[in-house]
């Protein structure tokens, strides 16, 4: 029976369907689209705007202003976390020439002095270590810090080089693979390495400032070239408007007429630097010192001048501006204008005229009797 009306029992079981789910209904008529599956209409990350955050860019001069009195790479993490409180950090540059990452600060010497003195007194037998000395590597332990540094190159650093001529000699395919296969084995490495052994040049300025995710750049040993290499970057930045927040660190006054172009073209302007009362911070719109970014303070400030930031953003929102061509859209072109003009002066004269002879509905008296006597 129910073979032969095969249309009504479909309309039913589209209707019956309909009911159960209301989204199905509802998505017609709605500015979204319903997912498949979903069982409530509750999207607040679809239907609820999202705040723009500005881009963020961080130019680091380290010639000016280089990490001497704390390691390289947490100052370059300190320096980010606080720029991440103005936006989304996009890129993260720094420039110094080479005669700065050669030379070893005052801090590090006095460091590899003491540990130099510590290993004498431990072969000697004078001092003995509370814990025993961890390789991160193959996991022995060892009684004094030189027996570490001795296994460390006679196998670890063996090893690797061993692995870094086998990838380059290798070609093609065979190279990916090599590479897949030791990734793992040269970053625990590197790892190690960074705690034992003591850089031959330098004290890891570059490669600790890339480990924390900058664009390091190394410049010639003229004088104002690494300011010049980082002014050129900050103009090219501005120019492509990869960003709309900058971050200097540096002292110099050079930087000047930078940072002004910069307000010129509606950009906020941040400077870390220790002169508290500098030419760069008196044109920033905000100032931070070193010590602010080392120990967190200057994230909290950051709050405050965002809010502040944002405040002026509504007030020049608001502001009236004259725009002849808005104007000429909403309201007509000049004729229009003009014509108006001209009817509102032949009106104003004809107004005249009427107020001088009085009003056309009322007759003088003495006019009509002069009329009459001279008739």
């Amino acid at each position: 029976m129910l073979h032969k009306f095969p249309s009504i029992i479909n309309s039913v079981q589209s209707s019956r369907i309909k009911t159960l789910n209301p989204c199905i209904s509802l998505s017609r008529f709605c500015h979204f689209k319903v997912k498949e599956g979903s069982d409530s209409l509750n999207q607040p990350s679809i239907l609820s705007p999202r705040a723009a955050q500005n881009n963020v860019a961080i130019f680091w001069d380290l010639d000016n202003k280089p990490p001497n009195s704390f390691p390289p790479f947490e100052a370059a993490v300190k320096l980010k976390t606080a720029a991440s409180s103005f936006g989304v950090v996009r890129s993260m540059v720094a420039y110094a020439n080479q005669h700065s990452f050669t030379q070893v600060p005052r801090v590090v010497r006095e460091q590899r002095r003491e540990r130099k003195l510590l290993n004498q007194l431990e072969n000697k037998g004078v001092i003995k270590s509370v814990e025993p000395y961890f390789c991160k590597v193959c996991g022995r332990r060892f009684y004094t810090n030189e027996k570490l540094v001795n296994h460390f190159k006679q196998i670890h650093e063996r090893e690797h080089q061993k692995r870094l001529n086998q990838i380059e000699s290798a070609r093609g395919s065979r190279r990916v693979k090599l590479v897949g296969k030791y990734s793992m084995k040269m970053e625990k490495y590197k790892n190690a390495a960074r705690d034992v052994l003591t850089p031959k040049v330098g004290y890891g300025l570059a490669d600790e400032l890339k480990r924390a995710g900058f664009w390091v750049g190394t410049v010639s040993n003229r004088p104002q070239a690494a300011d010049v290499a980082l002014r050129d970057h900050m103009v090219d930045v501005m120019d492509r408007r990869k960003a709309e927040c900058l971050v200097l660190v540096s002292d110099d006054s050079d930087f000047v007429g930078v940072l002004k172009e910069a307000k010129l073209r509606c950009l906020k302007t941040v400077v870390v630097g220790d002169a508290d009362d500098g030419a760069l911070k008196r044109v920033a719109e905000a100032g931070f010192s070193w010590t602010e970014i080392l120990r967190g303070k200057a994230k909290k400030e950051a709050v405050s001048v965002v809010g502040k930031w944002k405040d002026r953003d509504i007030l020049k929102r608001l502001e009236w501006t004259y725009n002849p061509e808005v104007e000429k859209k909403f309201y007509g072109s000049e004729e229009m204008f003009d014509d108006e003009s001209k009817d509102q002066d032949f009106d104003s004269t004809d107004d005249g005229n009427r107020s001088d002879s009085g009003a056309w509905w009322e007759l003088d008296t003495e006019s009509d009797a002069d009329l009459s006597e001279l008739q």
